[in-house]
């Protein structure tokens, strides 16, 4: 085995101290190395360049003879060792031609060895958004108005009967868009009724693409409306469209919508393995297995009632639990019990909780109020007059539970970051 350049031998390095670079050199100060790294150019492509041999060495390292583990060893050593003694840039640069001589002598080659190394960097980083969705933060939109005005759902205005409005364009239609307000806006070019209304084409939880037909001529309609509950939640809906019978001619608006976007939040996955829900907090739930609810989806309520408790609906619009009343003083509820009394509930206002017939008939008839089954939670929206929720098919399993409101991060009003409670 040869000496290095600065004649002092080289301690050949177990399989154990060549596979993880933090041990070797660890006999010299690691804070001298740790600056010279920030401070010379040349320490951090000696680095980066035996940090990448060591990868393709323990990628191989099933297949190589043990000669050539060693060579390879060998040459890792002597430029880590360099680097822990300091050595000069000529010395180095000597050091990254040995490491280079012995990597492409012994280590095999990869074919495509580029699009290898960006489809693993592409594979590492989807496996990491992954495990932060799935065990950390998702990524969720509010598509209905039930948490309303505490998170605000999908909301559009029809223009096809304001001929006279326009369109806003260059800063004024950024400071909208800021706000999350767009607009969906086709004009046909030909004569024609309205044949077909396809299905968006989403991505993740953004719908990208809709192509409606008119006449048998396709217009794509980009960046559509979420869309919430159908029908009204449909582009159709918002629109009012109607396949067979909307009719246009040349150079009349098919689709004219100013559409304001749903809250989108990150939800936290992580605090309830830890912990179980709190009255009070915003949380997110599956449907599944809940009678009465589409199946397999996600909805966001606020927690109001705990397994084992006893649930009246008061007529002055206040929640009883167990013969205590909730009111503004209780944590998480001082938004929903803020509105006047004497005032009547209103959508998409701060009403309380009502108990019309209508909206909560799981109470009707039960003046003692409901029972809410052991490991079991009640919720309800903030927008009383406008939320299907527990008020009208009870309770549900916790262990539906996915997480709880965290950070709402588009679109930039006044519930951005952790202002929605």
């Amino acid at each position: 085995m040869s000496k290095p350049d600065n004649e002092q031998p080289v301690r050949r390095t177990s399989q154990s101290e060549a596979a993880d670079p933090s041990v070797q050199g660890a006999s010299h100060s690691s804070v001298p190395a740790l600056i010279r790294w920030f401070l010379s150019k040349d320490v951090r492509h000696l680095t980066a360049m035996r940090k990448h041999v060591w990868k393709l060495l323990n990628h191989q390292r099933d297949i190589l003879a043990p000669p050539a583990i060693e060579a390879v060893e060998s040459a890792m050593a002597s430029c880590q060792q360099a680097v822990a003694q300091g050595a000069g840039k000529p010395h180095m640069e000597r050091q990254m031609e040995n490491l280079e001589k012995a990597a492409n002598k012994w280590l095999k080659p990869y074919p495509n060895a580029a699009w290898r190394e960006n489809v693993e960097v592409l594979l590492v980083a989807l496996a990491v958004a992954m495990g932060i969705r799935t065990f950390f933060l998702q990524p969720f939109k509010i598509p209905t108005g039930s948490m309303q005005p505490t998170l605000f759902g999908v909301t559009s205005e029809n223009l096809i009967d304001k001929p006279d409005y326009h369109v806003p364009t260059g800063l004024a239609r950024v400071r909208e868009w800021f706000a999350g307000a767009s607009y969906v806006h086709k004009v046909a070019s030909n004569d024609g009724v309205l044949d077909r209304v396809g299905q968006p084409v989403r991505l993740l939880i953004f719908n990208i693409l809709q192509t409606i037909s008119v006449g048998g001529k396709p217009y794509t309609i980009l960046f559509p409306p979420d869309c919430g509950a159908p029908p009204a939640g449909t582009l159709e809906g918002r629109s009012g469209l109607q396949v067979g019978l909307s009719s246009f001619t040349n150079g009349q608006d098919i689709v004219k919508l100013r559409v304001t976007s749903g809250d989108h939040l990150f939800v936290d996955r992580f605090t309830y393995n830890f912990r179980p829900p709190k009255r009070g907090e915003t949380i997110v739930f599956e449907t599944r297995g809940i009678e009465g609810l589409p199946q397999d989806q996600f909805y966001i309520k606020r927690l109001v009632a705990l397994g084992g408790e006893q649930v009246q609906i008061g007529d002055d619009r206040h929640l009883v639990i167990d013969g205590r009343r909730l009111d503004a003083s209780t944590p998480h509820f001082e938004n929903v019990y803020s509105f006047d009394p004497k005032g009547s509930p209103h959508d998409s206002r701060y009403s309380g909780h009502v108990n019309f017939p209508y909206l909560a008939p799981y109470f009707q008839g039960k003046p003692e109020g409901v029972f809410v089954a052991t490991n079991h939670f009640m919720v309800m929206g903030d927008n009383t007059m406008n939320s299907l929720d527990s008020r009208a098919w009870g309770d549900f399993p916790s262990t539906n539970v996915i997480g709880k409101s965290f950070f709402v991060y588009w679109p930039i009003t006044s519930r951005f970051g952790w202002g929605n409670r």
